[in-house]
C-alpha cells in the first residue's frame, strides 16, 4: 500500500510540475506579444502629434497629458496661462489659473468620477461643470 500511495504522489507531482512548464511558457508568449504591441502603439503615436501637442503651449508641456488639460483649454482659451498647482492627491487635483500674474480661474477635478469643474475667480462664476469622457 506504501509504494502505491508513493507511486501516486509522485505520479500527481510530475504532471504538475510538466503543466507550469507549459503554462509558462504561454506565458511568456503572451507577454512578448503583449511588449510588441505596446512597442508599436508607441512608434505610431511618436509619428503622429497628438491634438493636445499641437495646441498647448511649452509652458503647458508638463500639464497637457492631464486628462483635464484638453477640456480648460477648450474652455478658457489657449492663450499664454500659467498653471499653479494648488492641490494634487488621490481624491482631487486643483489648479489655479494665471494670466499676466492675475489669478483668473480654479479648476477642480475629482479623480474618481471624472468630473471637472472651472471656476471663473472674478467674478465670472462657473465655467463649466461636467464629466469627462
Amino acid at each position: 500500500m506504501n509504494k502505491s500511495m508513493i507511486a501516486l504522489i509522485a505520479a500527481a507531482t510530475m504532471l504538475t510540475a510538466c503543466n507550469n512548464d507549459k503554462a509558462n511558457e504561454n506565458e511568456e508568449k503572451s507577454v512578448q506579444s503583449t511588449n510588441e504591441n505596446q512597442t508599436q502603439t508607441e512608434n505610431e503615436q511618436q509619428k503622429q502629434p497628438s491634438q493636445t501637442e499641437t495646441q498647448s503651449s511649452p509652458e503647458h508641456g508638463k500639464w497637457s497629458s492631464l486628462p483635464e488639460y484638453d477640456k480648460i483649454i477648450e474652455q478658457i482659451g489657449n492663450e499664454d496661462y500659467t498653471f499653479n498647482k494648488e492641490t494634487d492627491n488621490d481624491g482631487k487635483r486643483v489648479f489655479l489659473i494665471e494670466l499676466n500674474g492675475e489669478k483668473q480661474y480654479k479648476t477642480v477635478f475629482v479623480k474618481n468620477t471624472n468630473r471637472l469643474k472651472i471656476i471663473k475667480i472674478n467674478g465670472g462664476g462657473e465655467v463649466y461643470d461636467g464629466i469627462l469622457q
